[in-house]
């Protein structure tokens, strides 16, 4: 249980960061790279003792290799969508997309990981969806055009599919030796995903590095790597399964981060953001009973 509060601790104290970010213009490309590259560089300080170089390169199997490189490669690729549908859609819709991703490595659970699938898991995890977009919902009504569509369709995919990979991943291949190798090899090729787009905007002029955006980064980052961490420690304490681990996280984190948003920024909450938080505590009762 321990794992999973600190990873929504974890996680609301990143969404805050980007939220403060906003207000004291952060460029968020800078920053992202400069946070997986600081991720990527605790993983490998945190590498254990114990591990011998022959554990290291049985450990680098092409899949291994293969897999953490995908997962950082759509960790930036969603980024970026998210962005691109924050500014050209709404923070609302984009929220939504990336949150209601978890309904893939839930299916994926259930189909390949032989989760069980009672009554009251489903309807918990019904009522979750429904939380998730009640609570994401602005002020303004939702109104999308076609290649919107296709737009959040990607980011909803680009996150469900990095969640659903991280997730047969550490069913099957991360233990407690190799997991920070796995972590690190995700967030560097992040990392230099991310420098590779900051130099594309660099030479045609469109960007320019700023010494705030990186220690901004780095800040950002310390809490990425321990979230990562404290998930994969919570998916494998088997304590609960993984279609109960996502909904938890989710909601707990809308729960965290709009009773903090309150607080810090005076935000203000309708009334459906009221009952989405409200079915969302409900939800999780019901997936944990």
């Amino acid at each position: 249980m321990i794992e999973l509060l600190i990873t929504i601790s974890t996680f609301s104290s990143m969404v805050l960061l980007f939220k403060y970010f906003e207000i004291i213009r952060v460029n968020n490309l800078q920053a992202i790279t400069a946070n997986y590259f600081t991720a990527g560089i605790l993983s490998i300080l945190n590498l254990s003792f114990n591990i011998k170089l022959s554990d290291i390169i049985i450990s680098i199997s092409p899949l291994f290799l293969g897999l953490s490189l995908i997962i950082g490669l759509l960790f930036v690729i969603t980024f970026n969508f998210y962005a691109m549908a924050s500014q050209n859609i709404g923070i609302t819709p984009s929220t939504i997309a990336n949150k209601m991703s978890m309904i893939i490595p839930i299916i994926i659970g259930f189909l390949f990981l032989n989760e069980d699938l009672t009554t009251n898991k489903f309807i918990g995890i019904s009522l979750a969806i429904v939380a998730i977009f009640l609570s994401s919902l602005g002020h303004g009504k939702i109104k999308l055009k076609k290649n919107h569509l296709i737009l959040l369709s990607l980011l909803f995919l680009g996150q469900g599919i990095a969640d659903a990979i991280l997730n047969w991943s550490q069913n099957f291949m991360i233990n407690y030796q190799n997991m920070n190798l796995f972590f690190g090899t995700i967030f560097m090729s992040a990392g230099f995903s991310g420098l590779f787009l900051i130099f594309f905007k660099l030479k045609n002029k469109k960007m320019k590095i700023k010494f705030r955006n990186i220690y901004w980064g780095i800040a950002l980052g310390i809490p990425n790597y321990i979230t990562l961490l404290y998930f994969i420690k919570s998916l494998k304490s088997k304590l609960f399964s993984s279609s109960e681990i996502f909904p938890i996280i989710n909601i707990g984190v809308i729960v965290v981060c709009t009773s903090l948003s309150i607080i810090l920024f005076k935000e203000r909450v309708t009334i459906h953001n009221w009952l989405g938080l409200g079915l969302g505590i409900f939800s999780i009762y019901l997936i944990l009973g």
